[in-house]
């Protein structure tokens, strides 16, 4: 391929609204373009990459009898009423109306109705296709000789980020590929599971990069256990802690604490109200080091403790309403009360999960105040008479981390500005409540599985994740198959998706230095780069494209920079930005004494060989660079 033929416009300034490296080098390298907020369009050169990607994905899965098909953008509101999620999925599903539904809503308003055109928006764009590929197999699928089946696809997909950023790597249009399994019982999905998880080690070790499966939160998707697949990059939003002993690697929002040893001992004492006057103290450590009298001079932060009101909703959930079972299937909000020992960090995912709520947030500063009769900062387990927190104590369910169980003489928020209590004991005043790993996991913790090793931290960048999703789909939408016997189960579901363009621009996040992009082999847009320095000379031009040709022939992919007018530094100036694993250089001053440069990208080690021995010095270099991304890559 001809450079100067080349839909691409290189750039030698940092686009303004570009905020991470991958979003800043494939701007400048012309790869991408910004149509809209997170929307891009990709441009020859990205386009390669991603269907390069693509090919490895899709020869990966046929191993293990994966079917390819394509499903539609545009999803009627049926399908995910039908689930539960037309609801639940929350404002990043963007649901429209069509024509039948504004004419109806046009036809109202003619009556003198005032309809909200919101009540009939009827199809959304899909952001992942549960409902969709259930509704196929339930219709096509009806023995257990059919099962298992594993249905993928590789589409485009859209989802309303409220904050779209980063370019590719958190964009509202995205390539995704997504995959759906379908089996007779746990024991054949739990195979499926696991098939896949190693699929997923195959795919992105062929990749080239430094990545790792981690243990993580299902979310909005669902499922019972699940695992995301994370390039490392320094750049990374999520965080990553693996243990330094064992195998076990998990998001840190999922990360298992360890029981620690029980707190302060020491004689229990009773909880002395108002015992502290500590105006304007609000952090733990100020907390603790203002906690003094004539018999104490200070005291640890794990002496202290944190408290959190929140508000945990459950969508038609009976676990909210045992109260009333005549208000089963509504919405309901439960009042919490969270405590932390003061140099913890709490995990909301936790919380929600323990509970099985569908959302939670903390209570608004406002309305705590109000609700404990005290300012933030003062705030605390054990309410104060005459406050609203002590008229509806019975209603707050109370949780505390398990490293306070066994705790005393915790100081804590006494319900009163400017006051804290001493001497608080979890188990003792605070009748009812539960103890459980409600915190945040920290580097150099023990790890909890092997009990051995310390956990590092790492930052990831999430792209890929199996799920076992179970029977959360298939019982809500009659997806059922007839067993041996002619009975009728549900059948049992798993998830699994690659972020196809979020991938892409990971590996770029992963190898870049201060010149440009630095492609792993397997998807760089090309694979050598042959810049001619003198286009205008028939006999350099010559040698470049014979060069250029030999290598098309031994089935090389050349991008030839052909272009007049340009200085050898602002061809290797661009030739850097766009990263190709190799640069071959045919030039007048070289040829003078017959030979052609070949320069590695990633180390900048340069060859000097004659034009005839650029295949098999091109074959040599593939080679040991192939080599040295299976070494590098995975763990």
């Amino acid at each position: 391929m001809k450079q100067s033929k080349l839909l691409i416009q290189t750039l030698r300034e940092t686009p303004r609204d570009a905020d991470v490296v991958s979003q800043q080098l494939m701007m400048r390298a012309g790869m991408i373009q910004k149509v809209a907020a997170g929307i891009y369009s990709y441009l020859p050169l990205a386009f390669r990459s991603i269907r390069k990607f693509e090919e490895i994905v899709r020869e990966e899965l046929a191993k293990d009898g994966c079917q390819e098909l394509l499903m539609p953008a545009v999803l009627p509101a049926e399908l995910w009423q039908e689930s539960g999620r037309w609801k639940f999925y929350g404002d990043e599903l963007l649901r429209f109306c069509d024509r039948k539904a504004k004419a109806e809503v046009a036809e109202r308003r003619k009556r003198g109705e005032t309809p909200d055109e919101r009540d009939f928006y009827n199809f959304c764009l899909g952001p992942t296709h549960e409902e969709a590929v259930t509704d196929i197999v339930r219709k096509n699928v009806r023995s257990y000789k059919q099962l298992p089946m594993n249905l993928f696809q590789v589409q485009t997909k859209f989802r309303d980020e409220r904050r779209p950023r980063f370019g590719l790597m958190r964009g509202r249009e995205f390539t995704m590929k997504d995959g759906y399994s379908f089996h007779v019982d746990d024991a054949c999905a739990d195979r499926g599971y696991w098939a896949m998880f190693n699929a997923y080690n195959r795919i992105f070790s062929r990749l080239g990069v430094k990545f790792r499966p981690v243990e993580a939160d299902s979310g909005a998707i669902g499922g019972s256990f699940t695992h995301e697949f994370h390039v490392l990059a320094g750049s990374g939003e999520d965080a990553i802690l693996s243990c330094d002993a064992c195998e076990y690697t998990s998001n840190m929002e999922k990360t298992e604490a360890p029981q620690l040893p029980a707190g302060p001992c020491g004689d229990r004492i009773d909880l002395k109200k108002d015992h502290f006057c500590t105006p304007g103290v609000l952090g733990q450590v100020e907390q603790a080091a203002g906690m003094k009298d004539a018999e104490h001079d200070g005291m640890p932060i794990t002496q202290t403790s944190k408290f959190y009101l929140m508000q945990a909703e459950f969508q038609g959930s009976p676990e909210a309403s045992k109260s009333n079972p005549a208000d089963a299937g509504q919405d309901k909000v439960l009042l919490l009360g969270v405590v932390l020992r003061g140099d913890h960090e709490l995990n909301p995912v936790k919380v929600k999960n323990l509970l099985g709520a569908t959302g939670l947030e903390l209570m608004e500063i406002v309305e705590a105040e109000a609700f404990t009769g005290a300012k933030s900062g003062f705030m605390g387990p054990v309410p104060a008479e005459g406050t609203r927190f002590s008229e509806l104590r019975s209603q707050v369910r109370m949780l505390v981390d398990r490293s306070l169980e066994g705790a005393v003489n915790l100081t804590c928020g006494a319900n009163r500005t400017d006051y804290h209590h001493f001497g608080l004991d979890p188990k003792r005043d605070l009748p009812g409540c539960t103890f459980a790993d409600l915190r945040m996991a920290a580097e150099e913790d023990l790890c909890t599985r092997c009990g051995k090793g310390r956990y590092q931290a790492f930052r990831g960048i999430e792209v890929g994740q199996v799920f076992k999703l179970g029977t959360k789909y298939s019982k809500s939408m009659s997806c059922t198959f007839l067993d041996e016997l002619g009975k009728e189960h549900p059948m049992v579901m798993g998830c699994y998706g690659i972020g196809i363009t979020r991938t892409v621009a990971a590996a770029v996040e992963q190898n870049y230095d201060a010149d440009g992009i630095i492609w792993p082999w397997p998807i760089s847009p090309y694979q050598v780069h042959v810049v001619c320095l003198d286009p205008g000379s028939a006999e350099v031009a010559g040698v470049a494209n014979q060069v250029e040709k030999d290598l098309e022939d031994a089935g090389f992919e050349v991008l030839h920079d052909d272009r007049e007018g340009l200085s050898p530094g602002a061809k290797f100036k661009d030739a850097d930005l766009l990263g190709f694993p190799l640069r071959l250089t045919v030039g007048a001053k070289g040829l003078k004494e017959g030979m052609v440069e070949l320069r590695d990208r990633r180390t900048k080690a340069v060859v000097k060989l004659r034009p005839e021995a650029a295949v098999a010095e091109v074959s040599v270099a593939r080679d040991r660079i192939m080599q040295e991304l299976e070494t590098a890559g995975g763990r």
